[in-house]
């Protein structure tokens, strides 16, 4: 007798990023209860399950929803505003000025809703989120279904969402709390960098950190001139002030790293903390080269992701994949660094470590959610097929992800978005775009 499912997926390869990274051949994925609840060859598949929604993709590749490790949603509002300008000029005579003068809640929720749909086109299912008004971001994501791990901004000068880490702190707290049992959303502390939070804000944030186990997320080393200035200010390096103050280890996030010690990497090493490697972000900026290549062979664990769309400009994993396998190869002087299945795991399940959630996703395995990312084989580029995980990362194929899944919920079906109104996002965008011109 057959058993009852939701969904039954077909498909020509399926790229499991499981512990042994078994790449299968005309396989099949049922979903119950928004879990996938069989991986089994497509002969038998239908035989075994009895579903009223099944679908063949059996000239596609299936593979675990990309999780993007760092982003500022709200930033895809700011697309394209100022380009061309070094890390600080960029944050402190453009992008800090515009944001002093737009940010609100309705721009964050607008900016997210924008930057989630361009994730689900390009077949991300989980992200990272740094930004103003993380509950705008939150009830967004409640809205469109995507998971989201969302750090709230703190710094030691007024914003948008508050006067400083005395008022911050305890609105991030209040937001863990309301967020602790959600099934999509995570909230963490954000503490925005080094050289824009104190010593004893950063010992709160990890003296609260500490009783939620919630996460902390911080760029860290961004530049070489953030380490400079940290010697000469504190006496040591970023990452040992950190971890001085009680902020790194397992669950913290280090985003950027491009100068990167032999001492720095011995923390990383002692605290279990995670890098963030957001390569295409970094060279637009110029801001330094993270040494993945380094990193990864010391056993630290390194995960990827876009940075915001003001920095990009875009939100596309599969791109991010390709240049930080190019950028390893280069920097480590070596053409077989950070190979394309090295760069996918980067990309699905070690992002998912990054952010704790790789229990439930960033692998396709019986049990996890069903958050799936399929991608058409049908264009030139993709013929012929000798490789389908070297395709997805050396291949510009992120206009071919057709169909998306976050638990079970489809929230792009063949190219088109389910849950958010495509129309209406671009006449919103249009709005924002008239009132930030001017």
């Amino acid at each position: 007798m057959s058993q009852a499912i939701d969904q039954l997926i077909h498909c020509r390869w399926l790229i499991t990023m499981d512990s042994e990274r078994r790449v299968l051949e005309n396989h099949s994925i049922a979903i119950k209860d928004g879990k996938i609840a069989a991986i089994i060859p497509t002969a038998e598949a239908e035989e075994q399950f009895n579903t009223n929604e099944c679908i063949s993709l059996e000239q596609h590749i299936a593979l675990p929803g990309l999780v993007n490790t760092h982003g500022h949603l709200a930033m895809n509002l700011l697309r394209g505003y100022a380009d061309d300008y070094p890390l600080h000029d960029w944050l402190n005579d453009h992008i800090w000025p515009a944001e002093g003068k737009f940010v609100s809640h309705d721009f964050v929720a607008d900016g997210a809703r924008l930057a989630m749909a361009e994730m689900i086109r390009g077949g991300t299912t989980a992200f990272s989120d740094n930004y103003f008004f993380p509950e705008a971001v939150a009830e967004v994501c409640a809205e469109v279904g995507m998971r989201g791990s969302l750090y709230s901004p703190i710094l030691n000068f007024p914003t948008a969402w508050g006067s400083g880490p005395e008022e911050t702190i305890p609105k991030s707290c209040a937001l863990i709390e309301q967020y602790q049992e959600h099934p999509l959303v995570n909230i963490g502390f954000g503490p925005h960098a080094p050289y824009t939070v104190s010593n004893e804000a950063f010992t709160e944030i990890a003296k609260q950190e500490a009783k939620y186990k919630c996460g902390v997320m911080v760029h860290l080393q961004e530049t070489q001139k953030e380490v400079d200035d940290s010697i000469a200010e504190h006496g040591k390096r970023p990452t040992q002030r950190l971890n001085d103050l009680g902020v790194m280890n397992e669950r913290t996030q280090c985003v950027h790293m491009t100068a990167v010690s032999d001492e720095d990497i011995t923390v990383l090493q002692a605290s279990k903390s995670h890098v963030v490697h957001c390569p295409e972000s970094n060279l637009k900026l110029a801001s330094g080269f993270c040494p993945t290549e380094r990193l990864r062979k010391a056993g630290v664990n390194v995960s990827l992701g876009t940075d915001g769309a003001a920095s990009n400009n875009d939100l596309d994993m599969l791109s991010e994949m390709r240049t930080a396998s190019m950028l390893a190869k280069a920097v480590a002087d070596d053409a077989s660094a950070l190979n394309a299945m090295d760069s996918l795991a980067m990309a699905t399940i070690d992002g998912a470590k990054a952010l704790n959630i790789d229990s439930y996703t960033g692998s396709l395995e019986v049990g996890k959610a069903a958050d799936i990312a399929t991608v058409e084989l049908s264009a030139l580029n993709a013929l012929p097929m000798y490789d389908p995980v070297s395709y997805l990362v050396y291949t510009n194929c992120s206009h071919q992800v057709s169909d998306v899944w976050v638990a079970g919920e489809r929230l792009l079906a063949a190219g088109v978005l389910q849950t958010i109104d495509e129309g209406a996002l671009r006449e919103n965008a249009q709005q924002w775009q008239a009132k930030i011109k001017g």
